[in-house]
Order: C-alpha cells, then sequence, then structure tokens
C-alpha cells in the first residue's frame, strides 16, 4: 500500500488510537525484568505522538525527523498481523508521500545501520522511540502535525497529491484567478 496524501496517513494514525501495540518493549524498559518484552503502556497513537513531540524538543528544525517518529510504526497498522516486515512495510508506504529521507529513517530504526549520514538521527529516532511510552504524558494531538506533514509533504512527494502547490520558477505558487478561464 502507497500513501498518496497526507489525509490517508492522517486517517491511519487515527485508527490506531486506543489499540494495544502487539510489539513489546524493550528488555530495559524500566519494570520489564530484563525477562521478555512486556505490552507497551501506551497505545500506538499515544506512543507516536510522544515519539514525535521529543524529537521536536531536541531537534526543533528537523521536521523530516519529527515526522518520521510520527509514523515509525504504521506498517503495524498496515498489516496488524504481519510482524516480519513492519519497518519495511511503512518505508515503502510513505516514500513517494514523506520522501526518501523519512522513509530511510522508518526502515533502518529498527536494523543495525552502516557508519554514515543518518548515524546520529537513528540514534536520536531511536533514543525517542524508547522513551516515548509514558502513560498519561500529554503530547498534544494529531491535529497538530498536520501543518509539519503537508510541509514535508509538499517538500518531498512525488505523488502530485499532497499538500500546497508548488513553486514554479517564476516564484509564486500557482493557482488559477477567480474568473481566469482555463
Amino acid at each position: 500500500m502507497e500513501l498518496r496524501s497526507v489525509e490517508e496517513l492522517m486517517d491511519l494514525l487515527h485508527a490506531c488510537r486506543g489499540a494495544r501495540a502487539t510489539s513489546g518493549l524493550p528488555r530495559s524498559w524500566p519494570g520489564s525484568g530484563g525477562g521478555p518484552p512486556v505490552g507497551d503502556p501506551v497505545d500506538p497513537h499515544e506512543h507516536a505522538l510522544q515519539t514525535a513531540a521529543l524529537l521536536r524538543r531536541s531537534r526543533p528544525a528537523d521536521k523530516e525527523l519529527q515526522v518520521a517518529g510520527l509514523v515509525h510504526d504504521i506498517g503495524q497498522l498496515l498489516d496488524p498481523g504481519d510482524e516480519a516486515g513492519p519497518a519495511d512495510r511503512a518505508a515503502d508506504a510513505i516514500r513517494a508521500l514523506l520522501g526518501d529521507r523519512v522513509s530511510r529513517l522508518v526502515r533502518l530504526r529498527a536494523a543495525a545501520w552502516a557508519d554514515d549520514a543518518l548515524d546520529d538521527d537513528l540514534a536520536t529516532l531511536r533514543h525517542a522511540d524508547e522513551s516515548g511510552r509514558v502513560p498519561g504524558l500529554d503530547a498534544g494531538v494529531l491535529e497538530d502535525w498536520r501543518t509539519v506533514l503537508e510541509l514535508v509533504a509538499a517538500r518531498n512527494s512525488r505523488t502530485g497529491t499532497a499538500g500546497p502547490p508548488r513553486l514554479d520558477a517564476a516564484g509564486p505558487p500557482t493557482r488559477p484567478q477567480p474568473g481566469a478561464v482555463g
């Protein structure tokens, strides 16, 4: 599945509200006793908002990293029963809409990575992912992220359906003028 608009993505993220994640917490999570992973203390919707909010605080200018934090777990929503490749599924679903960098961050978040330009970004994303599981923490609402999603989509989209009109070589956005004949 390829997401073609911010609206589709928002609908998907809204759909996970109140659900319980099927993946477990890291063994290092407080209270896990170092044993098998336990269920997440927050639903995937809250987790996405908390992860993105943590990234907004630590990297306020890096909108793509923040968006990667917001959408990093959508692969589980696209095919809930399949645990084989949710990161790959999520990365493929968002690439055309949100661009290569966001897609690559989402894909590599759960894998070992080589020493490259994304190392620091991946470490920051992983830390926010692990820290964004606090029951009751107010991280805002999904609608707060619409403008950021539209900005990243407009900058990176290859679908032609995301966000505001693009700038052309002449400068301002091109929109039909009222009463203009097309």
